[in-house]
């Protein structure tokens, strides 16, 4: 397939061939905490695979029959889970996997560079990853389009149409030398956007991604923006996520409409070893029938649950315990990548 001029960034609402994930291993930084991290990713397998397929990369062998007996020991059936050999440095696929791209002729895997979020990990074998997923024939007839800038899945929103919606914060601190109209130029192009919408306040405690637009404020059917909210005065983040919002309110559909804004409630403060860990309801994930939505043992865990369902009328709501994962400041969006219906080979 070559490049077609009706490519365009899927919404992560549309149908879906699978989900990709990494398990993790005693060579990732999840090493310290490996079997309460375990618990996470076999909720989320089993709740996956109950609407679709799960598409699961591992290191090696060991990697894969460990794999295999937590699921099995969840009572799971293997029919909906395909593994994938392959080498990695962490399990954020959200930021290291494909970005897919649409048209009536296929699809297009954007294989942006990973640096490892601004260089602050080493990031050479995650890097190669969509390559390397390409050379195992996990995919059909894509094209594999590599683009030498930096740029992470959870930096960017797709309405599904011709709307993206990032932050200055992260892609400044990615490219710094680049002004404001330079970047906004390359996502149109790269992404076939006719539009970037910027926020620039809005900020998590404890986020090495510099605010990835994926923390704080989503695109959902209906022309609605599900994001992150502060209701407590006391809390340092109340004033930046109050901007944000009100950020929010200014920006225009493509008809020149507001958007619907759907607020989440504000888990309280989880802390490791006096470090603030970033738990938001934010990073949720859509499947095929249903959205699975991080739960952190917080009393506005149903809260949060219950404005996401709202917000994607008709699909399940199912929580995914995710406090192990905000100890490596991300959740259950950031190690995930959703695979749009036909892709797989």
């Amino acid at each position: 397939m070559t490049s077609s001029p009706d490519l365009r960034l899927p919404a992560e609402w549309e149908p879906q061939d699978a989900v990709l994930i990494a398990w993790p291993h005693e060579g990732t930084d999840w090493a310290a905490r490996l079997a309460e991290v375990e618990t996470t990713y076999t909720a989320l397998a089993a709740a996956v695979v109950r609407f679709q397929p799960l598409v699961v990369i591992v290191a090696d062998e060991g990697v894969r029959t460990d794999a295999e007996r937590a699921l099995r020991g969840a009572g799971m059936s293997l029919d909906r889970v395909r593994f994938v050999e392959l080498p990695y440095d962490d399990t954020w696929l959200r930021d290291s996997g494909p970005i897919t791209l649409v048209s009536a002729e296929g699809f297009q895997l954007t294989d942006f560079r990973f640096t490892g979020w601004g260089g602050k990990f080493g990031a050479e074998q995650d890097d190669a990853l969509v390559a390397g997923l390409v050379a195992a024939g996990v995919f059909g007839p894509a094209a594999h389009e590599r683009v030498d800038w930096a740029l992470e899945g959870g930096g960017i929103e797709s309405d599904g149409g011709t709307t993206v919606l990032t932050t200055w914060r992260c892609l400044h601190q990615r490219h710094p030398e680049q002004s404001r109209e330079a970047m906004d130029a390359i996502l149109r192009e790269s992404l076939h956007a006719r539009r970037v919408l910027w926020l620039d306040h809005g900020y998590l405690e404890g986020d090495d991604t510099d605010a990835h637009i994926d923390t704080l404020a989503r695109f959902a059917p209906g022309e609605r923006i599900v994001f992150q909210a502060c209701d407590d005065p006391s809390d340092p983040h109340h004033a930046e996520l109050a901007r944000m919002a009100a950020e929010l309110t200014v920006l225009r559909t493509p008809d020149g409409k507001p958007y619907r804004l759907s607020p989440l409630p504000w888990a309280q403060p989880v802390m490791d070893e006096g470090r603030r860990l970033a738990a938001s309801y934010a990073n949720y994930l859509v499947v095929n029938g249903a959205v699975l939505v991080p739960a952190y043992g917080d009393a506005a865990d149903d809260e949060a649950a219950r404005i996401i369902g709202v917000a994607y009328p008709g699909r399940e709501v199912v929580q995914v315990p995710c406090r192990p994962l905000i100890w490596q400041n991300g959740s259950l969006h950031c190690i995930t990548m959703q695979l749009p219906a036909g892709l797989l080979g």
